[in-house]
C-alpha cells in the first residue's frame, strides 16, 4: 500500500515537472499521455525489490529533469503578484476616549 502511495506522488510530480518545461497545455497534455504509458507498463511489477528499484529510477530522472524555475501561481508564495496588495494596517493610536471604555 505504501508503494501505491509512492508512485502515485511520482507520477502526480511528474506531470507537474512536465508542466514546468512546457509552455502550452496543449502540448503538455501529449507529455502527460506519454507519461501516463511509462507508469502503466510498470503497473504489473508486484516484488517489492523491483517496486523499489523503479521507484528510485524514477525519483533520479525526476531530479536529473528538475526545472531551474519552476512555475508559481501568481497569487501564491514566490509568485509574482503574492501580497502585493496588502490592506494598510493602521499605525495611529487609538484616540483617547476609545481608552477610558
Amino acid at each position: 500500500m505504501a508503494a501505491k502511495i509512492e508512485v502515485l506522488r511520482l507520477y502526480r510530480r511528474s506531470l507537474k515537472l512536465a508542466l514546468d518545461w512546457t509552455i502550452h497545455r496543449y502540448l503538455w497534455r501529449g507529455q502527460a499521455v506519454y507519461i501516463r504509458s511509462l507508469f502503466e507498463a510498470n503497473k504489473q511489477v508486484m516484488q517489492p525489490r523491483q517496486q523499489r528499484a523503479l521507484i528510485e529510477e524514477t525519483e533520479g530522472i525526476l531530479e536529473k529533469w528538475k526545472h531551474p524555475d519552476p512555475y508559481r501561481p501568481p497569487t501564491s508564495p514566490g509568485g509574482s503578484k503574492y501580497e502585493r496588495n496588502l490592506a494598510v494596517t493602521n499605525t495611529e493610536p487609538p484616540p483617547p476616549e476609545a481608552m477610558h471604555v
